[in-house]
Parts: C-alpha cells; structure tokens; sequence
C-alpha cells in the first residue's frame, strides 16, 4: 500500500450535501487505513487545494457529494495540479451532475429516460401535466440526496415545487413519474456490481429514508433472473459509457412492471456511508470494504 504515496481523502466541501460527505469519507479513511494506506482527511472548505501539492500529496480518493465535488470542480483543479484523483474527469462529472444534459445525450444515444420539460417561474402549470401526467417529479439538476425534489401529485402544487427546486438550483426540470421497482446499479472500472432492489417507506426514498433510519429494505440479490439482470447491468454499462464515465459509479432506474426499465441518473461519487449502495453490492460480489476503497483508489488518474 506504500506504493499510493501519501494519500488525501476529499470529504466535508461546501455542497448541501456535506454531512454526507464528511461520512462517506470518514468510512473511506478508515478503510484505507486499514488496508495500510497513508490516507489522511482533506476537507476544501477549510484548506485551499493548492495546498494538496504543498504537503505532498500523491493521490486524491474524492469522497466529495454535489456541487464543488462532483460537478467536475475539483477535478479539474487536480489535473492544473496535476494529481491524480478517484472517479470520473471532468467532462462525465461535469455531464452527470447535470440531469437535463445527461438525459439529452442519453435520449440522442437511444437510452430510457423518464420524459421531461426545463421548467421556470414562467412555466405553464396547468399545460405541464397534459404533456408529462400526474404525478409529476419536480427536482433541481445539479443536486443530490433527493434535496430539493418534490413529488406531485396535484397540479395546484406545481408552482410550490418549483419554488422549492429553484432555491437550490437555477435550472430546475419537472421529469415524468415511472412507477415501478427501485433499483440501483453500481459498477467498479468495466465490472458491473450486482441489482439492488430498493424498498422505501411508502415508497417514499427521500433524504431521511436514505441516509438516517433502518426502515428502508434494501435486497441483494435483487431477485430478478440472472439473464435480466444482466440485461440491465449492460444497459447502465452503456449508459455510463456515453456519457464518459470512468473508475467507478452508480446508476439509479425504475424498472416497471412489464420488465422495462427507464435510467434516473448516474452518481459519479456515490455515497460510502453505512446505508451506501455501492459498499453493499460489492459485498454480496465477494469485494469487502477495504477492498473496493482500494480498488477505487488504484484507478485514480489525470485526466
């Protein structure tokens, strides 16, 4: 493990989401630390990033959540610096943080997406449903975590949404609503992790639900037939591929219930806290923790 030099864990930033970070990355410390790895914490929004270079930092494992993290940012300040860092460049991170943009490139690639409209303050509410239905998802596009999102169900309740969206984002989208089973779909490099079927309180998987209660099942094996898993472990493969993805990701989609699936969208540093997707798939694939943080941290890279 000498070999990674000294090494700094991202983690904290100044996203909404950064109490997530701080826990993804304190379990990625840990677990690189185990491993034998000189891994040490690096938080942004307390120290400049120039100053990775100035303690001698070899590589980065970005345990980063959101914008300033996993919106291309911070990647590119680490190729200027030239050190090599964890997960997509910039151009996928940037691409995947953005939901209205990975859908155009999925949509012109012939991906399944939920339907969607950019919407703004002047947008025509009672039209909105006749194009989409009800309910209807109104969510910001360049956060996470579900923050900002709104399912619904009234089209009274449209205006509402919006407003709610537009306080964390400029670009807010409304995205046709897919009823079916919740999945998720990690990968590590071009190895696809095993399905995990998401079941939600009232199926209801917000930011609570993800992150702080035990309510919510999650099941892996995912149960569906290995040759239609595989199917939809080669379709996010793709997915992931159009849009420039590297090193490693997860991707969320709905499949209904004629067996069709429809992609949500792809985290480019998914979470690595206790109630994280990716940690729980590769368990199931044989991968442990420490294994896969070091498996992420060998694919580090510039550029």
């Amino acid at each position: 493990m000498s070999d990674f030099g000294k090494v700094a864990v991202l983690l904290g930033g100044k996203s909404s989401e950064r109490e997530i970070s701080l826990m993804s990355g304190k379990a990625v410390l840990e677990g690189l630390r185990r491993a034998g790895v000189d891994a040490h914490p690096f938080d942004p929004s307390e120290h400049e990033l120039f100053d990775l270079k100035k303690e001698g930092y070899a590589r980065v494992f970005i345990a980063l959540h959101g914008r300033y993290g996993e919106d291309g940012t911070v990647q590119g300040a680490l190729e200027l610096l030239g050190i090599p860092y964890t997960g997509s460049g910039v151009m996928a991170s940037a691409l995947c943080m953005d939901k209205v943009r990975t859908k155009m490139i999925w949509l012109a690639n012939d991906l399944p997406t939920p339907r969607y409209e950019v919407i703004t303050a002047k947008s025509n509410w009672k039209a909105l449903p006749k194009k989409l239905g009800l309910p209807i998802i109104v969510k910001p596009a360049h956060e996470g975590s579900t923050l900002g999102l709104t399912k619904v169900i009234d089209a009274a309740d449209l205006q509402n949404a919006y407003d709610h969206a537009a306080r964390y984002d400029r670009l807010v989208l409304a995205e046709e609503f897919v009823s079916g089973e919740e999945l998720t779909a990690g990968f590590v490099a071009d190895q696809a992790l095993p399905l995990i079927r998401i079941e939600a309180p009232q199926g209801n998987y917000d930011y609570q639900n993800k992150y702080f209660t035990d309510d919510t099942k999650y099941i892996c094996p995912c149960g569906l037939p290995a040759a239609e898993e595989r199917r939809i472990q080669d379709l996010v493969m793709r997915a992931a591929d159009v849009l420039g993805c590297s090193g490693w990701g997860r991707a969320d989609l709905i499949r209904r219930a004629d067996g069709t699936v429809s992609l949500l969208e792809i985290n480019t540093s998914p979470g690595m806290t206790g109630h994280s997707l990716v940690p729980m798939a590769a368990k199931v694939a044989g991968i442990s923790f420490d294994q896969l943080v070091v498996r992420i941290l060998e694919l580090a890279h510039v550029g």
